[in-house]
């Protein structure tokens, strides 16, 4: 893979990129461990610019993972609206780097819990 340190720019609407970071911090904040870690990290490579957003434990199990994007999809169920969010942050974040013709992904992070990888197209 190469990478270009140089500065990137994409065309987007600020407001709803802060809208959709904030929705993946907020997430990992949430769903960290106390004591744990959040990291972003970011690159220019193939024409993108990736932002990976990688958290500390727990994990999210290897069925979930398809689904985490789904509108009101929730990886424990029994969470209250009030402690673990209606299922829709993720679903946003999608919607949003779709429109901004961008792609978004889960995977397991290194450092044990979620990475979120959003790759938005660098502008010419």
């Amino acid at each position: 893979m190469e990478t270009d340190l140089a500065p990137a720019r994409a065309f987007a609407d600020g407001d709803r990129l802060t809208q959709a970071f904030r929705n993946l911090l907020e997430n990992s904040l949430r769903y960290t461990d106390a004591g744990g870690r959040v990291r972003i990290v970011t690159r220019r490579d193939a024409g993108k610019i990736r932002i990976v957003v990688e958290d500390s434990e727990p994990g999210v199990p290897a069925q979930a993972m398809p689904h985490l994007f789904d509108r009101f999809y929730r990886v424990d169920g029994s969470r209250s609206r009030a402690n673990g969010g209606a299922g829709l942050g993720l679903a946003i974040c999608r919607s949003i780097v779709e429109a901004h013709d961008g792609e978004i992904s889960a995977r397991g992070s290194p450092l044990g819990g979620l990475a979120v990888e959003i790759a938005l197209p660098v502008a010419p």
